[in-house]
């Protein structure tokens, strides 16, 4: 069993890439199901097999402790750990290959505290994968698109699992900007090249740095384009997993 974590910032389409995930695996006979983990989310675009709101509400929450919703969602997101087992027993329940994992949608929430440690840790870390979802929208400069690559850096370093970025949306991003990203994706001395020429002389030393940083990190900076309405890239999605956890060999189908 593989579990496969979505995360990313708000709005940055990590429930959409589980639902067009889950779809892909589901048309190609992968027994996968699906878990929410954010208790504040109005609406999603599947239907989850495990839904921590099941356990926990955001709307109570906030009465109960009179807090407004962003602190709501920092209680919220302790009790998520304090489930874990639960969540955890309610998963052994099913005989699945993957099980899809979205986030809540503040990435600190999940990543900055120990909730997402917790889960990780409870439910099997080493078979565990994050999925960095970044949105094109912002990752346009290269100012921009360092800034999702060491949040990206970040969250494996907090989290300490094997790491894929995930770019989303790219069926509604302008094919200029799409390919700039992309080339940014595949070469770091473009990246710095562009990078430097933007950056103002007093943070000059300071993307130095980052750039060194990401240059460590070569491999860290290749990303996974994805379109949630054609499915184009999920077989590269699944191909990095697979890669990931048996060498690049399909788990056998029943």
């Amino acid at each position: 069993m593989i579990f496969v974590y979505m995360v990313g910032t708000a709005g940055s389409g990590k429930s959409s890439l589980t639902a067009s995930f889950h779809e892909w695996c589901i048309r190609q006979e992968f027994d996968a199901i699906t878990v929410n983990l954010d208790p504040g989310v109005d609406k999603l675009p599947y239907t989850p097999d495990i839904d921590i709101r099941e356990w926990i509400s955001l709307d109570e929450v906030m009465k109960e402790y009179n807090l407004g919703p962003n602190g709501a969602q920092v209680v919220c997101a302790d009790m998520v750990a304090l489930n874990a087992k639960e969540v955890e027993e309610r998963i052994k329940g099913y005989r699945t290959d993957y099980v899809l994992v979205d986030t809540p949608g503040q990435l600190e929430l999940f990543v900055f505290r120990s909730t997402g440690r917790v889960i990780v840790e409870q439910l099997d870390i080493n078979h565990s994968i994050l999925a960095f979802v970044i949105d094109p929208a912002l990752a346009t400069t290269p100012t921009n698109f360092v800034s999702q690559l060491m949040l990206s850096a970040i969250t494996q370093f907090r989290m300490s699992v094997p790491l894929v970025n995930i770019l989303s949306k790219i069926d509604i991003v302008d094919k200029g900007a799409l390919s700039m990203i992309l080339e940014w994706g595949k070469n770091t001395e473009k990246l710095y090249g562009d990078l430097m020429v933007k950056s103002p002389s007093m943070y000059y030393q300071l993307s130095e740095g980052m750039m060194a940083v990401i240059r460590e990190m070569e491999a860290h900076t290749a990303l996974i384009p994805i379109s949630n309405e054609t499915l184009e890239g999920m077989e590269d999605f699944y191909t990095a997993i697979q890669n990931t956890f048996m060498g690049g060999e399909d788990l056998e189908k029943e």
